[in-house]
């Protein structure tokens, strides 16, 4: 009954709409674009190996997916045992070159700035900035109330926003 579940599940559209959400929720968590690719394809892959364990009627695929990456990521945590690395440079290779730049740099600060916040946090800030869910979906997601998640979404939110405006040096 759960590979027929599996069999109707469109491999092509999920990964379409889901891969940059799944990949930017890595990069909220680790600040490494080449880390979160990574990661992002061992997510991928394991859903794919799986994919008979998912079972429809239980939630939406996303939820499922997202489940498995965030135990993708605790895994990369427990074996690497880095905290967040600084974003690895990056030769710009768009036309507007200034502007990639400055979004490279502010990718590195934001990474910097990201080590404020406990792990908690930076899984609610990964759930709802990276992968683009809405309160509620997190909720569902970490099992925490709707609640809770915009009290720790707001004073994490605030935490950052101060240590974005502290000069840097």
């Amino acid at each position: 009954m759960a590979i027929a579940a599996s069999e109707s599940i469109n491999w092509k559209e999920i990964y379409d709409h889901l891969l940059p959400r799944v990949f930017h929720f890595f990069f909220y968590k680790v600040g490494d674009p080449f880390i979160a690719e990574e990661l992002t394809a061992v997510t991928f892959e394991k859903a794919w190996i799986s994919r008979e364990n998912y079972k429809q009627n239980i939630g939406a695929f996303r939820f499922w997916l997202f489940g498995i990456a965030q135990k993708v990521a605790v895994d990369y945590f427990r074996k690497s045992k880095n905290e967040i690395p600084l974003v690895s440079a990056r030769i710009p290779s768009s036309q507007n070159v200034e502007r990639e730049i400055e979004t490279q740099i502010d990718h590195e600060r934001l990474a910097s700035k990201l080590k404020v916040l406990s792990e908690r946090e930076r899984l609610l800030v990964s759930l709802k900035y990276g992968a683009e869910l809405n309160n509620r979906e997190i909720a569902r997601q970490t099992g925490l109330s709707e609640s809770n998640v915009g009290t720790i979404l707001f004073r994490a939110v605030t935490k950052l926003r101060e240590e974005w405006e502290k000069q840097d040096g």
